[in-house]
């Protein structure tokens, strides 16, 4: 006996419903993994939390040792980073040892390590299809590894935006390097790059104009956003000891798909949108972004987005934020914000007080957003506003033992920027008020751990976020072919 005819509307409209569906999940999982992202985030994170609170006891077992040398116990911070070279009395003949000392996503970025050392020695910048050798131009666009190094100081005014290649070091230490002018620094479609101690400022929107970004290829630029360092579809990117200011757009933008990227000990001040992480909320490949946000000061100055996240995993760690104008952390689309041994000092406007922003959605729509704070200190009334389940499956490696650091942050930070640079220094311990510190019972959780080294390797095939199993496409098929077949069966029936 056939169904009735009525039947048939039912049965397309509830083929169509799961064959979209089956289609929105397929895509969203094909775009939540890219190629370089981090299987286990949480494992990061942990491992950036242990590098820092060792280096806090190996300082403090230094200072309470009678017997130890004056130079070793002044030249250690507990900042782990700096820790790892800085005490190399040695540091300018073993300048490659930098590339060992990252830590969180970006800690895998080489930048020219192994290559052969370039000296800048033109501040000039007046060809950008025909780069005159000797300025950073040239450097920035060879095929090969280079670790760069400017042979004095120099202010680099750059003509168009500095198109930068794959396995490039920018190393300003030594010398006084600033880079402003028009466009400032792109690194697009690279991996392995590490810029340190560089001012970059007063970066401006540039373009409609040919610009050399490797020996064999010169392409016609459109008009750039006057961001100080914009990062588009990257991976092992570190950021190390910058000091930026009063740019355009932003001061470092990361999107269109970059991952594996550490931004740390920089110091930021006077400028609005600060930092963007995701170029829209509905570009699925940054969902795959993992960025670690450490060890930075947020000087004064600064109104909003240190960072602002579209979809992804930012681990913000040990960073001093003072005075914001409107909010420190603001995000849209879902991300994943793990917040931990930060010092938030609020301004004294009662309207600003909270470090969170969730954007362009209700409370119903973020509530559950992954957004967790562990051992924050909270200055002046300043407040995070976590959501998600007690992002409890999230952040169990990440939350397996106090925290030590956040009590530490000056510390930690007091050489934020670039090294023997000038910068605002005028930041005070706590800015007054009351300070409160967050606590770790909301964060428990727990994404499998282990240890291993996971950087360098490819995880096209494995996610963060868990995608459609293989029997449940097994059931979506069988279930569509057999609607299919009714739909036949009732439609000869009719005929």
């Amino acid at each position: 006996m056939l169904l009735p005819r009525t039947y048939i509307p039912l049965l397309l409209l509830l083929l169509q419903c799961l064959i979209c569906s089956s289609y929105v999940e397929a895509v969203t999982s094909f775009n939540l993994t890219l190629s370089h992202q981090h299987p286990n985030p949480g494992f990061v994170a942990l491992q950036v939390r242990r590098s820092v609170n060792e280096s806090i006891s190996r300082r403090r077992q230094i200072l309470e040792t009678p017997l130890s040398s004056k130079a070793q116990s002044q030249c250690l911070t507990g900042n782990p980073i700096d820790d790892c070279w800085r005490c190399d009395s040695n540091w300018g003949n073993n300048r490659q040892r930098l590339a060992d000392c990252a830590i969180g996503f970006g800690q895998g970025a080489m930048g020219g390590k192994g290559g052969r050392f370039y000296e800048v020695t033109d501040s000039s910048d007046h060809d950008t299809v025909s780069p005159t050798p000797g300025t950073l131009r040239y450097a920035v666009i060879q095929d090969e590894p280079l670790w760069i190094t400017f042979k004095y100081n120099m202010v680099i005014k750059l003509k168009h935006e500095l198109i930068v290649n794959n396995y490039k070091s920018i190393d300003g230490r030594g010398a006084n390097v600033q880079i402003t002018g028009n466009g400032c620094i792109t690194l697009q479609y690279v991996s392995n790059v590490i810029i340190h101690n560089v001012h970059i400022y007063n970066c401006k929107p540039s373009g409609n104009t040919d610009i050399r970004s490797s020996p064999t290829h010169v392409g016609h630029r459109g008009k750039s956003d006057g961001d100080g360092i914009s990062i588009f579809g990257s991976r092992n990117i570190w950021i190390d000891h910058c000091t930026l200011s009063q740019c355009t757009d932003g001061l470092v933008d990361i999107i269109m798909g970059s991952t594996a990227i550490t931004v740390s000990n920089n110091y930021f001040s006077d400028h609005n949108e600060v930092m963007l992480l995701g170029h829209d909320d509905k570009y699925l490949p940054d969902s795959g972004m993992q960025v670690t946000i450490a060890l930075n000061r947020f000087g004064p100055g600064l109104v909003q987005r240190m960072p602002r996240i579209r979809r992804g995993y930012v681990h913000v760690v040990n960073n001093d934020y003072f005075q914001w104008k409107m909010y420190a952390i603001g995000g849209s689309a879902s991300p994943t914000v793990n917040s931990e041994d930060n010092r938030f000092t609020a301004p004294a406007d009662p309207s600003a007080k909270e470090v969170t922003r969730h954007e362009d959605t209700s409370e119903g729509g973020w509530a559950d957003w992954n957004w967790r704070t562990d051992g924050d200190l909270m200055v002046n009334g300043a407040f995070f506003v976590s959501s998600g389940e007690g992002a409890t499956m999230q952040y169990a490696k990440a939350s397996s033992f106090n925290p030590k650091s956040a009590s530490q942050i000056e510390q930690l930070t007091m050489n934020a920027g670039v090294l023997g640079g000038t910068r605002d220094n005028s930041v005070s311990s706590y800015g007054g008020g009351s300070t409160t510190v967050t606590g770790g019972g909301s964060g428990g959780g727990g994404s499998s751990g282990g240890g291993g080294d996971y950087f360098g390797m490819i995880f096209a095939g494995s996610a963060a976020v868990r995608g459609s199993s293989p029997p449940t496409i097994l059931f979506l098929s069988s279930l569509i072919i057999l609607i299919l077949y009714i739909s036949s069966s009732i439609v000869n029936g009719l005929v």
